[in-house]
């Protein structure tokens, strides 16, 4: 599977459980060790573990399993490594205090859309 493929799986998956503002930043040329973030923001913890898990089962099915794991039990930003794809599901106001897309501003972004 192409990661541009694995980010728009991943993105649709956080979608389904009704993630805000999911984007893709295309990391080639900005980091070596993945080609894609996916970022999206929930309302509350119980949101942002919600769509970890929905992530993880989608690509589960497929046979994709995430090498890393973060956040999980305290649900303020939890991140799965797929290697070249890492998702970032963050609690919103903790989405805004990282500022991952100020952080890494010469990354392409792009706004998912079903």
């Amino acid at each position: 599977m192409k990661t541009y493929d694995l980010a728009r799986k991943i993105c649709k998956a956080a979608s389904d459980k009704k993630a805000s503002e999911i984007i893709t930043m295309d990391m080639r040329g900005v980091m070596f060790s993945t080609d894609y973030f996916v970022v999206c923001s929930a309302q509350t913890a119980t949101q942002v573990r919600a769509i970890a898990d929905n992530i993880e089962e989608e690509l589960d099915k497929e046979g994709i399993h995430y090498s890393h794991r973060e956040g999980y039990h305290e649900g303020e930003w939890i991140l799965l490594d797929y290697g070249d794809v890492v998702a970032h599901i963050f609690k919103e106001e903790n989405r805004q205090y990282y500022a991952l897309e100020q952080l890494w501003n010469e990354a392409e972004i792009k706004l998912y859309e079903d």
